[in-house]
């Protein structure tokens, strides 16, 4: 366990924009942290709170150094600790890749977690944001996790209830915030399958890959193609995936908007609010009358070309020009629309 001075974090977020820390370090277990933050390695010189905790770095968008201590989280391993008639429960380490967790479910057939295959980031980030895709939240599959809480040094176990999950949203984001460091996360996954095929796109991707016996894999075999198709690979084009939530507006107001804009693509909720697409608002605005922000570049930093929902770092972009573009496209579509988006992306 070593701690490094004044290393560049471009390795370290998926976005690939530079930014410095003053301090690093990682750790592979409970013990190291509580040393990297108050025990045997501790330095005079450090401080002692750690200013950033990274996972896999895949929803943080860095606007400038960070003159502190950051801490990468690489706790690993998966264990079956449970099971019952139904189902199986699987304890994952925080510091696991999230796609290489669900790869490992679907090759020992526990179902769940099909339709969040090939989002980037770690296991720990996954309650953190309520991660979601395609039908499916973690708040369904989430059994419980345990959490390090940095100023009482100990350990805290969080249940669904107590995480209070939202549209990507946990009490890690906002109540608790720089509170804990998630340390593992037990999942509860079915022995036998139920399939969420209710997205469109979903449907239409199995049927052109002819399937005809719907199974788990085949399911994360299209969410795979979709994903592909229209997301760039953080490893070819840096990115955070969708920058922007969909925002949830009343009935009302959507009927309103339907008015004046017709095409306009919602989706009821079950409390009778519309989710609106956030992709589809931003491509209708842009920087000039009659452009789309779809495609847009400023330098190096832009809006994918094939989603607009995606800012994309071409090479060099900073951090700083990344967030001025999405301040941009925040402005326009609430002038257009008086709809407020808001980001997923955590900014730092």
């Amino acid at each position: 366990m070593q701690i490094q001075e004044n290393i560049s974090l471009k390795p370290f977020n998926s976005f690939n924009v530079e930014a410095h820390a003053r301090y690093f370090a990682r750790f592979k277990s409970v013990t190291e942290l509580q040393q990297l933050v108050g025990g045997d390695v501790r330095r005079p010189e450090l401080p002692r709170k750690p200013a950033l905790i990274l996972g896999g770095g895949s929803n943080l968008l860095l606007t400038r150094d960070i003159d502190g201590l950051v801490l990468k989280n690489e706790i690993k391993g998966i264990e079956k600790v449970q099971e019952d008639n139904d189902y199986v429960y699987i304890k994952a380490g925080a510091g696991e890749n999230w796609h290489q967790f669900v790869l490992h479910c679907l090759d020992n057939n526990w179902a769940g977690v099909e339709n969040l295959s090939l989002i980037p980031g770690s296991v720990g980030a996954s309650p953190m944001q309520n991660i979601g895709a395609y039908g499916v939240e973690i708040k369904e599959l989430f059994h419980e996790l345990k959490a390090w809480h940095l100023r009482e040094k100990c350990n805290y176990t969080f249940s669904a209830k107590e995480c209070e999950f939202g549209y990507r949203e946990s009490v890690f984001k906002r109540k608790y915030k720089d509170q804990f460091v998630i340390l593992e996360v037990c999942f509860r996954l079915r022995k036998q399958p139920v399939f969420s095929t209710s997205y469109g796109s979903l449907r239409q991707e199995l049927e052109q890959m002819g399937v005809q016996q719907l199974s788990i894999r085949a399911i994360s075999e299209a969410v795979i193609r979709i994903r592909s198709s229209k997301l760039p690979d953080p490893a070819v084009l840096g990115n955070a995936g969708s920058f922007f939530k969909n925002p949830v507006v009343a009935r009302e107001k959507f009927e309103s908007l339907k008015q004046r804009f017709p095409q306009v693509v919602g989706y009821e909720n079950a409390d009778n609010s519309v989710k609106l697409a956030a992709g589809w608002l931003i491509e209708q605005c842009g920087p000039e009358e009659g452009s789309s922000w779809k495609g847009y570049r400023r330098g190096d930093a832009g809006c994918h070309e094939k989603q607009a929902l995606v800012l994309v770092n071409y090479g060099n972009a900073r951090g700083d020009e990344l967030f001025r573009l999405s301040e941009d496209i925040l402005q326009s579509v609430h002038q257009k629309f008086d709809v407020l988006l808001e980001r997923e992306v955590n900014i730092l």
